[in-house]
């Protein structure tokens, strides 16, 4: 056998071994054993479609083309041809990749200009050609401008998720739609729950689709006299050409905010973040959500990174960073393992499932990162 198949084995056995948290003895569980893929840039973004996976690289330090793989099931790769045509698109970093088997759609971001704001590029295409489209300035820049942090497919259209200036006081959430083939507009967000006032300020930071529509996940700042109030804040529509609401969400806490989200269908979504600084996990099913207990008190702050929460069957799997230390929580209900990894250190920065395999992207925070593997059972 291989050294690289034993160890696929070895770390498919570290996480059959996730079910109890320890042992009759009251030994910790078993670390997950994690597999290095050698790849010859940088992993910074992965996604994934039924036995694909989709790895965007850069090359730090190089002005060089942002460059996007495709993994078959047997680990041969092909590489997607990417034309950019922009000056800013040939130095983007892959923001947020989106794909559903037939449709890319991908968001990168480069810093430019006299204050070093990001300058972001769309780039829609298929699993063979990705083509950026070129923006006015004032599609995503501006005096209004707030930042961009997600590309979504769904079947009903692809959107880009964002913030913009608000007419009224702060940043609001905001939607790009495409207007043809290549030109991409703004949504308004004005009378609509993506909208801020001068009592409740919105912060949208994470998107991903849900059915037909989208999900939105963030905080949401509440203002009155004396009182500053952040809280886990979820809006959601029904397509991706607007009809958003706003779904509260239950035991938040005094300071609450959710990082991240993943959706099996338009209804049923996972929602990852922190109360208290500490991990908690919400469960979304259709317009009631309810806050998963007994999660081991891990630490999350407002910019720490999580990857989507990937849920299976029978179990949840969050990975994170505590301490420079990757660490998989799993379980389901009430009953949680957690589990140190050997092999990956430091912040974690992006993960998926596909089939059975976890991927991961994580690394020191000085140094480039690595993408790592392991079989869930």
């Amino acid at each position: 056998m291989s050294g690289l198949r034993l160890a696929a084995l070895v770390g498919a056995l570290a996480l059959v071994v996730a079910g109890c948290a320890e042992d009759k003895a009251g030994q910790p569980a078993a670390k997950v054993v994690w597999t290095k893929v050698e790849l010859d840039a940088e992993p910074v973004v992965l996604n994934g479609h039924a036995d694909q996976l989709l790895i965007g690289l850069r090359d730090r330090g190089k002005k060089v083309v942002p460059r996007l793989l495709v993994q078959q099931p047997d680990g041969s790769r092909r590489e997607i041809k990417v034309e950019p045509k922009s000056p800013y698109a040939f130095e983007a970093t892959w923001q947020s990749i989106a794909y559903d088997g037939r449709r890319l759609l991908a968001l990168g971001g480069a810093s430019g200009g006299a204050h070093s704001n990001t300058r972001w590029t769309v780039w829609t295409g298929d699993g063979r050609t990705l083509t950026e489209h070129p923006q006015e300035f004032n599609t995503f820049g501006g005096q209004a401008a707030g930042a961009l942090y997600a590309a979504i497919v769904t079947p009903t259209g692809q959107a880009l998720a964002g913030s913009w200036g608000s007419v009224q006081t702060g940043l609001d959430g905001a939607i790009w739609l495409p207007r043809g083939t290549t030109t991409w507009e703004r949504q308004p967000s004005a009378k609509t729950p993506l909208e801020s006032t001068p009592s409740l300020l919105l912060s949208p930071s994470f998107g991903t689709a849900a059915g037909n529509g989208i999900l939105l996940v963030g905080s949401q700042v509440r203002l009155a006299p004396n009182v500053v109030q952040q809280e886990t804040a979820v809006w959601r529509s029904t397509d991706v050409h607007q009809d958003w609401s706003r779904i509260a969400l239950p035991d938040l806490g005094d300071r609450s905010q959710a990082n991240t989200a993943s959706c099996r269908t338009a209804t049923s979504c996972t929602i990852s973040g922190f109360v208290g600084n500490k991990l908690a996990i919400w469960q979304l099913d259709g317009d009631q959500g309810r806050r998963l207990a007994n999660l081991p008190a891990i630490a999350v702050g407002d910019k720490d990174k999580l990857p989507p929460p990937v849920v299976t069957d029978d179990r949840l799997y969050q990975i994170v960073a505590e301490g420079n230390k990757v660490k998989v929580v799993s379980g389901r209900d009430s009953n949680w393992t957690v589990q140190e990894s050997t092999g990956p250190e430091g912040a974690v920065k992006d993960a998926v499932l596909v089939g059975r395999t976890l991927y991961l992207v994580a690394g020191p925070a000085d140094q480039p990162a690595s993408l790592w593997q392991t079989t869930i059972s």
